[in-house]
């Protein structure tokens, strides 16, 4: 067989579907340490508050009002509630923002980009399986905590019923889908933060300033919710939405507000991961 038959049989047999599979990219980013690191961190956070709790003693009202962390201790659904909580606003994004950054730019970091992309490795197929990759990671990492939180404090506080501060209960059936519904939505409305990361990450070489960077503009959105003096305008900010959880620990699941917040994050991720694959298109691999 000459060398061009030869070559055209292997081009015959080319699928650019098949490069790079989703499994292998999995297996190669669940062996990072920093993946290991953000695992143990997430399945620790129980353990803390569980001897936070001890050593404190049981949450306790202010000015007469109780809130969903004063119902901490009354059952494992409330402590895996607290927990969800107590992260949802900062340390979640953490993850998201590392899976999502730190991927295609560590890539570049290693000088190791070129070398898939004349694998060869299509460049949208290297960033699809990047990103659905990152985005399971950061999903798994959001389910990891309150099972975690779910189990510790069924072990502490026992298995029953979610107090909810406003007054009544749930039973366990109802508070074990309302609190998927919670980690669902906190899911989607990190998904700003997933596009921001995954869109710096194709623009430098440096995995900290993709991280770094997505966690920043987040932390400028909570801050720039904060000015009440924004008025509506606040509508349109992902961080203005991102308690809107808090409407399934209710007696009366509440949609309205998950559904706006679902709709700006969605919007906004669909953008960035759009203008993350069209400059990776165009970009030129040096690295």
């Amino acid at each position: 067989m000459s060398p061009l038959t030869e070559n055209a049989a292997v081009a015959s047999g080319y699928r650019a579907g098949r490069t790079l599979p989703l499994r292998v990219e999995l297996v190669r980013q669940l062996k990072r340490r920093r993946t290991l690191v953000m695992g143990a961190i997430l399945a620790v956070l129980p353990f803390v508050l569980l001897i936070a709790f001890a050593v404190g003693g049981q949450p306790g009202r202010e000015n007469g009002q109780v809130t969903l962390l004063d119902t901490a201790t009354a059952s494992g659904a409330n402590f895996a509630a607290v927990n969800l909580f107590v992260s949802a606003g900062f340390l979640l994004v953490i993850p998201v923002a590392l899976f999502c950054g730190d991927t295609v730019a560590s890539e570049a970091g290693w000088s190791s980009l070129r070398y898939l992309l004349a694998a060869p490795v299509p460049r949208a197929r290297l960033l699809w399986s990047k990103l659905v990759v990152s985005l399971g990671l950061s999903l798994a990492a959001m389910i990891l905590l309150p099972l975690v939180a779910l189990a510790v404090g069924t072990a502490a506080y026992g298995w029953g019923p979610l107090q909810i501060p406003t007054g009544g209960t749930l039973d366990t059936t109802t508070a074990t889908q309302r609190l998927l519904v919670v980690v669902g939505y906190v899911f989607l409305s990190q998904l700003v933060t997933a596009g921001l990361a995954f869109w710096l990450s194709t623009k430098t070489d440096a995995p900290l300033g993709a991280v770094g960077g997505a966690v920043g503009l987040t932390i400028v959105g909570n801050v720039l919710d904060a000015v009440t003096a924004l008025g509506h305008w606040r509508d349109f900010l992902p961080a203005h939405w991102q308690f809107a959880w808090a409407d399934a620990v209710q007696p009366h699941l509440e949609w309205s507000g998950m559904i706006q917040g679902t709709a700006v994050s969605i919007t906004y991720a669909l953008v960035l991961f759009a203008l993350a694959f069209r400059g990776f298109a165009r970009k030129d691999i040096v690295s």
